[in-house]
């Protein structure tokens, strides 16, 4: 809630625009008054309105709010609690539009909508009792491993390990009398021994606490300090009034610290865990090279390799990664590319290949020519796809944000509970001192926070490994309930790179005929235009200029030629014209057919028929196979004729398909196998996939099609392999079935612990050993889907 809110708007070009976007906004709840400057772009919006509101009110009169990206490291976050407040914290910037926080990996993400100052950032944290780490925004920083610390007590190790080493003795008695010894030590040893670890080790436990104090909320920190200082000052009060007095009563300085000391053994070991979840990230990130062997002034130069430019001369020796993607100019050589799409075969590379930065150049020397530097490298592009996948948030996390909210005030209320109720009841405040001791202790808001952060970033980290990216938490979740998928045909289920296997001349000669052809597709990108090329080098026939080429959009193309309009197409093209096709001249079974005519007035001459062969994937049989076997109907569409979809259909015993679908009726097909129940999934590669990837439910491109495609789609895959669409939804299933089984066990262990520790069968020690392993087992339950492997 803010009372002045300044909006940059895109899409606004005249006045009008202006007055529409205003009365937009003033349509919003709050809102008093509204201003749009268009030389700016800009709206100033005064009075008591949720930010989000006024976005949707934009967006829905058809502009955009410009918005930017950051992301911040933050320390001092222990539980799901945390996270809350900071989000909250953010929320209340002007500028921040979204805040998310991912307490797995200490991340703040913003989506903000005017220019936000790090020093604002940290301030509010610092309100909020936490501190902005700005060393800590990268997942490969997050894994700092302990030797850099410049001290032994820096290290992460030391809390745990000291306050253990001190509480040891304090424990060694509660063994000893299992044998009937008395190695009870005097109360002054115990409490010089406790004192360090309730005030030194458990210091951040109190810096913690008294943040959310000051915040009015509560978390994990507060109930873990405000357990132990009890039993702390139990103690103290029962060896106060025992002075003077024959005998030592039981103190409990061994309970305060041994609970103390499993916490942070736990914390330890959670960060340890932790780490381990950003693994598959860390691998990603060290493929970036330092330097880079660059052409400058007439000699090869070592350089920065973020400074190498586009359009650049580089050469990678063997053995060296290369820096950047660009396309061989010189040499042969293997290429190691596992990290990045997956690939475990090395792939054989020569002039005119593209390479991909970031893989490893095995054997020859080559040269290349940068073409994608810096961000806007396909290495760059995996890792902001797999950073944004792993800090955001399923669907099921808005249900632990609201218990989250309410957690440690219930807890808290149960303990005084279970304090007045043991002490009036019993009259024994000792033992309801450690009852209400054991239910702060025992709470253990971190696994909730935990469950749906550790299971995502496993198991998205893990499929990236694969070359399989996630771009969404959601993605997760709407796989789960995929039970039919869509593909497209060229380039998706066969290899998209059609041979010409017949050519009939029905008119003057075959090389009369192709002299034709290749002269019309000469400015074409579709597949069967390069077909038609390479056959016209083959038989050394060279294009002629055409006038008024034009792309006739799923149908062909046509342009004119020394006076001739010419036609080159489907047969869908070709009988919309009134042409009659003669079928009984196809030879070739299953082929892509394609026909050339002429415009003679007001008919159309055939002059020709030319059959283009495209091999199925190597894979393509087992990708239909798996799906089946996950009971998943599998679909086709395809603009191709009907004789070769039905060839293609067949062979992989699809369950139905469309042939000679124009790219605008794909999405409309989606959207009827959607109206008759199914939950359905397409995958596709090329511009033409794209309405239809962004209609289904769940849309999965091949990276190896085009930028169009992969945009519209929640998954990608690095290789154009269909058999990863059945691994890409089997981990997707299997990422969302951990995301629920640390939700299941995170609410149980809260639901059966705080009553049993409330009912006095649980001791403070023990509930802290509890609290420590249930957060321990909620990250090793999500590690567990680093051991997934694909089906080959």
């Amino acid at each position: 809630m803010h009372n002045t809110i300044q909006l940059r708007i895109e899409g606004m070009t005249c006045s009008s625009c202006v007055g529409r976007v205003e009365k937009a906004l003033q349509k919003v709840e709050g809102v008093e008054q509204a201003s749009v400057n268009l030389a700016v772009e800009t709206a100033s919006i005064k009075g008591t309105v949720n930010i989000q509101n006024l976005v949707e009110a934009v967006e829905e009169g058809g502009y955009q709010v410009s918005t930017s990206k950051a992301t911040y490291g933050v320390s001092g976050m222990t539980c799901s609690s945390c996270s809350s407040r900071v989000e909250k914290a953010m929320l209340k910037l002007p500028q921040v539009l979204k805040a998310n926080v991912n307490l797995a990996t200490e991340q703040l993400s913003l989506v903000l909508i005017a220019e936000l100052s790090e020093s604002e950032v940290a301030s509010s944290l610092e309100n909020a009792g936490y501190k902005l780490n700005s060393d800590t925004n990268k997942a490969a920083d997050i894994a700092q491993s302990d030797n850099n610390k410049s001290t032994f007590y820096q290290a992460d190790w030391f809390p745990a390990v000291g306050a253990s080493v001190l509480s040891l003795p304090l424990i060694l008695p509660m063994f000893g009398m299992l044998f009937g010894k008395d190695w009870m030590l005097p109360a002054l040893w115990q409490w010089i021994l406790a004192t360090p670890v309730q005030f030194y080790f458990g210091a951040r436990f109190y810096r913690a606490g008294l943040g959310a104090l000051k915040s009015y909320t509560g978390n994990m920190d507060l109930l873990v300090a405000i357990g132990t200082s009890a039993a702390y000052g139990l103690s103290i009060y029962l060896w106060w009034i025992s002075i003077g007095h024959d005998g030592l009563p039981h103190l409990y300085f061994e309970s305060s610290s041994v609970v103390l000391s499993l916490v942070l053994i736990g914390k330890y070991l959670e960060h340890r865990a932790k780490r381990r979840t950003t693994s598959a990230l860390r691998a990603l990130e060290s493929l970036r090279p330092t330097t880079a062997a660059v052409w400058r002034l007439d000699k090869w130069q070592q350089v920065s390799a973020s400074t190498v430019i586009s359009g650049e001369r580089l050469q990678i020796k063997p053995g060296e990664r290369v820096p950047v993607d660009g396309v061989v100019i010189s040499g042969q050589s293997h290429l190691d590319e596992a990290l990045i799409s997956g690939e475990s075969l090395p792939v054989s590379k020569k002039e005119g290949d593209n390479v991909t930065g970031g893989s490893v150049n095995l054997d020859g020397i080559l040269e290349i020519k940068a073409s994608s530097v810096g961000t806007e490298s396909t290495l760059a592009k995996i890792i902001r796809l797999v950073e944004e996948a792993q800090g955001a948030k399923a669907p099921v996390q808005a249900l632990v944000d609201k218990v989250s909210a309410v957690f440690v005030p219930v807890v808290m209320l149960i303990s005084a509970i279970t304090l007045l109720s043991w002490g009036l009841l019993t009259g024994n405040w000792q033992q309801s001192i450690l009852n209400a001791v054991a239910v702060l202790v025992i709470a253990c808001p971190c696994a909730l926070g935990l469950a749906t952060p550790a299971a995502i970033m496993a198991g998205t980290g893990t499929a990236a490994r694969f070359g399989i990216l996630v771009k969404d938490a959601s993605a997760l979740e709407q796989a789960t309930s995929i039970d039919m998928v869509v593909f497209d045909k060229t380039g998706t289920l066969t290899e998209g790179k059609p041979e010409l296997s017949q050519m009939n001349a029905f008119i003057g000669s075959e090389q009369e005929l192709m002299q034709l052809a290749v002269s019309l597709q000469q400015h074409s990108e579709h597949s069967l235009a390069k077909a038609i090329l390479n056959k016209a080098a083959e038989m050394a026939i060279s294009p002629q200029d055409v006038e008024d080429f034009q792309v006739v959009s799923g149908l062909g193309v046509k342009a004119k030629l020394d006076d001739s309009n010419l036609l080159f197409g489907s047969q869908h093209m070709m009988t919309e014209l009134g042409m009659t096709l003669p079928q009984d001249v196809i030879q070739v079974q299953g082929a892509s057919v394609s026909w050339l005519a002429r415009q003679q007035g007001d008919n159309y001459q055939l002059l020709g028929l030319f059959c283009f062969s495209d091999k199925l994937k190597e894979h393509a049989q087992a990708a239909v196979e798996q799906l089946k076997h996950q009971g998943i109907k599998v679909a086709m569409l395809t603009g191709d004729s009907h004789a070769s979809a039905d060839y293609v259909a067949n062979i992989l015993q699809l369950d139905q398909y469309q042939s000679e679908v124009m790219p605008a009726e794909k999405a409309a097909f989606i959207k009827q196998y959607q109206q008759q129940g199914n939950q359905v999934a397409m995958v596709g590669d090329g511009i033409n996939d794209a309405p239809a990837l962004a209609q289904s439910n769940l849309g999965i491109a091949m990276a190896t099609g085009t930028e169009v495609a992969v945009s519209a789609s929640a998954i990608t895959l690095m290789r154009g392999e269909p058999n990863l669409v059945a691994s890409a939804l089997l981990m997707a299933k299997l990422t969302y079935r951990k995301i629920k089984q640390n939700l299941f066990w995170a609410f149980i262990f809260n639901a059966i612990g705080i009553p049993l520790a409330a009912l006095g069968y649980l001791s403070p020690i023990l509930a802290g050993a509890a609290m420590a392993c249930s957060s321990l087992f909620v990250i090793s339950n999500a590690l567990l889907l680093q051991r997934w492997r694909p089906k080959e």
